[in-house]
C-alpha cells in the first residue's frame, strides 16, 4: 500500500532542497515515491496526518556498542564524585559479557533498539569489542547481525588483562579476524593511550581491509594521538570521537574523505571537554553525530539528547546538528539510501509533535516523537 504524509509543519529533507513548507511525502514499497508540494502529491492508499509537526529523516546512529551484559552505574557514580575516566572499565563489561548467555545479550540489544526507534533512530551501527576472544567476538557479531547490516568488528577495543599488547594484536589480525570477518562489514580499533598505538592500530586496520572489511577508527578521544591522521591516510569512513585535535588533525580531515563522528554522550558521561564541532565545520569537515551507546561511557540511546548537547555545548546550530544526525551519519556509513528525504531513498522518517526541528534542542529531555517510520513501516506511533 502507498502512504501519503501531509499537513507537515516543515519537511526537513537533509538534501540540497533544505526545508520545505506546504509539502507532502508519498511512500511506496518502502521508498519515497514523491517529495514535494502538497498540491502535487499523487493519491495514496492511506494517509498519515502530521498535524503540523516537523518531519525529518530517521536518525542514523553510526556508532554504538549495544551487545553487552550488565551496566556500570557504580562507575558512573564514581565519576560524578570526581574519579577520572580512563577507559579501563571496558574490561568489566568484557567479563560480564563473556558470562552472559546469547539470550541475555540479545534481550539487552533488543531493548535498546526499541528505545532508539522510539526516539527517531532508524539505522544503527553495532560494534563487537566486549568479547576479546575469538568465540565471544563472533558471538557478539552474530547477535548484532540480527538487528542491523552495519556490524563492526572491534576486537581491538582494549588489551585483555595480563596480556601482552603485541601478542593480542597478533591474535586479532589472525584467528579472530578470520572468524569475525564473515560476520562483519566494518573493522574498527581504539587508537588511544592505554589501548592501541598507531602502529598496532595500522596493523589491525590493514589486516581487516585485506579481509574485505571497511575501516573506521576510534580516534583522539582521551588525548591527541595518531588516530585521526591514520584514519584519513587509510581513507576510513569515519574517525570517531575527535575530542582532542591538533591543527594538523583538522587540516587532514578537511582535505580527506573521512567523516568526523562526534559522540557528545561520552563527554557528558565522563565530564570531559566536548569536541569543538564549530572548529571542524568552519574548516569544511564533514561531521556526524552518534550516541556511542554503551554501558560505561555513554549509556544513552537518544539521538535527540545528543543533538541538544551538540547545540548547547559544541557550537552547532540546530540545523547543523540534525544534518549531522541524519545525512552525516549516512556518510559515516558510506550509505546513500538513508539519512535524507528524497525520491528513491529508503522511507525512514521521524515525525515530531512539534512544528520545527529546532525543538529537538529547544526542548531537551521532552518526548517529541509523534511517530517513527522505518522502510515505510510504522515502528512507533504515539497517537
Amino acid at each position: 500500500m502507498t502512504l501519503l504524509i501531509d499537513n507537515i509543519g516543515e519537511l526537513f529533507t537533509a538534501t540540497e532542497e533544505g526545508i520545505l513548507r506546504d509539502a507532502a511525502v508519498v511512500i511506496d514499497k518502502g521508498r519515497f515515491a514523491y517529495v514535494g508540494p502538497t498540491a502535487g502529491a499523487p493519491e495514496a492508499d492511506d494517509r498519515f496526518d502530521a498535524q503540523g509537526g516537523a518531519v525529518l529523516p530517521g536518525f542514523v546512529d553510526s556508532h554504538s556498542h549495544i551487545v553487552f551484559a550488565q551496566d556500570r552505574a557504580a562507575e558512573f557514580a564514581a565519576r560524578m564524585a570526581g574519579e577520572p575516566y580512563t577507559g579501563g572499565g571496558i574490561r568489566t563489561t568484557v567479563a560480564s559479557t563473556r558470562e552472559a548467555s546469547d539470550a541475555q545479550l540479545r534481550a539487552t540489544a533488543q531493548r535498546i533498539m526499541g528505545e532508539m526507534a522510539r526516539q527517531g533512530t532508524t539505522t544503527v551501527e553495532i560494534k563487537s569489542g566486549y568479547g576479546l576472544s575469538v568465540r565471544d567476538e563472533v558471538r557478539q557479531l552474530n547477535i548484532a547481525g540480527e538487528f542491523t547490516s552495519e556490524t563492526t568488528f572491534l576486537g581491538a577495543h582494549t588489551v585483555p588483562a595480563d596480556t601482552d599488547a603485541d601478542a593480542y594484536v597478533d591474535l586479532v589480525i589472525t584467528d579472530m579476524l578470520a572468524s569475525a570477518a564473515p560476520k562483519a562489514k566494518w573493522v574498527d580499533v581504539f587508537c588511544e593511550r592505554g589501548a592501541f598505538d598507531g602502529e598496532q592500530a595500522r596493523a589491525v586496520l590493514t589486516a581487516g581491509m585485506k579481509a574485505g572489511l571497511l575501516p573506521r577508527v576510534h580516534a583522539n578521544q582521551l588525548t591527541q594521538g595518531p588516530g585521526v591522521q591514520l584514519a584519513v591516510e587509510l581513507d576510513a569512513a569515519s574517525a570517531d570521537h575527535c575530542t582532542h585535535l591538533s591543527d594538523a588533525d583538522v587540516d587532514a580531515l578537511a582535505q580527506g574523505n573521512t567523516v568526523a563522528t562526534l559522540l557528545p554522550g561520552a563527554e557528558f558521561s565522563t565530564r570531559s571537554p566536548y569536541p569543538d564541532a564549530r572548529r571542524l565545520l568552519d574548516a569544511g569537515v564533514e561531521v556526524a553525530l552518534a550516541t556511542d551507546c554503551n554501558p560505561g561511557s555513554s549509556y544513552t540511546s537518544s539521538m535527540p539528547f545528543c543533538i541538544a548537547l551538540a547545540v548547547r555545548d559544541m557550537g552547532m546550530t540546530p540545523t547543523e546538528a540534525v544534518l549531522a544526525a541524519t545525512a552525516g551519519g549516512a556518510k559515516a556509513l558510506w550509505r546513500t539510501d538513508i539519512g535524507a528525504i528524497r525520491v528513491g531513498a529508503r522511507a525512514d522518517l521521524a515525525i515530531l509533535d512539534a512544528p520545527s526541528h529546532v525543538h529537538l534542542a529547544y526542548r531537551p529531555g521532552t518526548d517529541l516523537m509523534a511517530a517513527v517510520i522505518g522502510a515505510g513501516e510504522v515502528l512507533y506511533r504515539a497517537r
